[in-house]
Formats: C-alpha cells, structure tokens, sequence
C-alpha cells in the first residue's frame, strides 16, 4: 500500500472515531451484555438450542451519546424455519414511557451483511406492555420493521395490506405469537441498507388503523439487530445506530 492511501485511510479512520469513539467489546458468551452512553448491545442467542451445530460472537466497535457501531459473525445449521439468535443494539428506556407521551422516536440505522447466502432477516424491533415492569424479552405488542429478508423467511402471521410509511411502501403482517401481537413492516422486495424514520409515524399508523391503546402502552424496549436462521459463516455489521425519545 502506497504511504498516501495509508495517509488517507488514517484520516478516514480518525473522521470516523471522532463520530464514535472507539470502545470495544466482546461478548461469546449467551446473553453476554454491554451498555453505556444510553445505548446496550446483547449477544442474545436464545434459540440456539434448535441448531444442530454453530457459534456466534457479537463485538462492540464503538459508542458515544450519538450512536453505536457493533458487528455480530455466526455460523447456524438445523432446523431452518427456527431463529437461533437475535442479536440488538437498543437505545436504553426509563421506565414508564407511554407510547401517547411520546412526541417523536428518531432513528437512523446503516449496515452491511457480507454473505448473503443465509437465511435472516434485519429488522427493528420494538415491544410495548401495559405493565412498565413486564419484562423485555417480550410484551403486549410487538412492531418489527423489516429492513432486509434473506433466504425467503417471513414474519409471523399473514400479509394483510401494503402501506406507505417513512417515505417508502411496507407490506404489513399482522399475527400472534402466543399472546402477544405482532405487527411487522416488511419491505417488499430488495433490502433497505440505509434507514432513517420516526418510529412513532408506524405507531400512530396502528392507533388509526389497527385501535392500537398508546395511551396504556408503556415502551419496553426499542432495538435493532437481525434475526439468524440458518447459514454462514456470515457477518453483519452495523456502521452506526442511532435513536431516541422526544
């Protein structure tokens, strides 16, 4: 490499820590933790036991009040319509947020999967219950938004209309997961790699259209990660996520 395109990269790279600032972090373990800066990052395998074989690590890149930078690498096989892992970053919730209190809920998310040949989606993730306390791998309802599905998996439940949300169509998919609601937004066709939106726009959608009860529906947990099926080795890199609360 010649010292000019050395000198360039180092610029790049320095551009780049003074947006994120370079913590790092590996977590291997199931359910290996990490916050700081209002944001949290968890290796969250739990479907693991449904794989026949396979491992994944996620590592945190870096952090700041302005966003976060991780990575996850796995490799899954066996029983191919089961989610093995859900891998997040998630912007830390206080207690007691009610959705209708809740003005706006900026976001912003790029990434990149450099194989994909595997069975996965991208997706938000965001539950809300109307116990502040319920716990957050789980509520009264569930809004995914879909940003990528690989390999021909879906959501749950059926298709049950296109809408126009954030500037773009959605194929919404309405169904339960034991007795929780779940709807997903799921982009129709190709992959959305770089997203910004306020996630509130999804939520005042359900309350027109759906009686969605913001009033009594406190938030849970507000996420961004991608579900693994099968397939890999692969790795899914986000470049930087951002959200909050206003």
């Amino acid at each position: 490499m010649k010292v000019s395109t050395l000198l360039l990269a180092a610029a790049s790279m320095a551009q780049a820590s003074s947006l994120i600032p370079r913590q790092r972090a590996s977590l291997c373990e199931l359910y290996a933790y990490w916050s700081g800066n209002g944001y949290e990052l968890l290796n969250n395998l739990w479907g693991k036991d449904t794989a026949t074989s396979g491992s994944q690590c996620t590592y945190l890149n870096g952090a700041s009040n302005n966003g976060i930078s991780w990575s996850t690498t796995w490799t899954w096989q066996g029983a191919p319509d089961n989610v093995k892992s859900y891998p997040y970053s998630g912007r830390q919730v206080a207690k007691g947020r009610k959705i209708s209190s809740i003005n706006r809920m900026p976001t912003s998310v790029t990434w990149r999967y450099d194989n994909e040949n595997v069975r996965a989606n991208v997706a938000y993730d965001v539950f809300t219950a109307a116990d502040p306390d319920h716990p957050n791998y789980g509520g009264d309802y569930e809004l995914m938004i879909w940003l990528a599905r690989y390999g021909n998996v879906y959501p749950i439940g059926t298709k049950e209309r296109t809408v126009t949300l954030a500037g773009r169509s959605w194929d919404l998919w309405v169904g339960w997961n034991g007795a929780m609601r779940v709807y997903s937004f799921v982009v129709p066709s190709g992959t959305v790699k770089s997203f910004s939106a306020d996630v509130k726009e999804f939520f005042r959608y359900l309350e027109s259209n759906y009686q969605y009860p913001s009033s009594q529906q406190n938030l849970i947990v507000y996420q961004v990660g991608t579900e693994a099926f099968t397939g890999g080795p692969a790795t899914f890199t986000v470049d930087n996520f951002s959200a909050d609360l206003q």
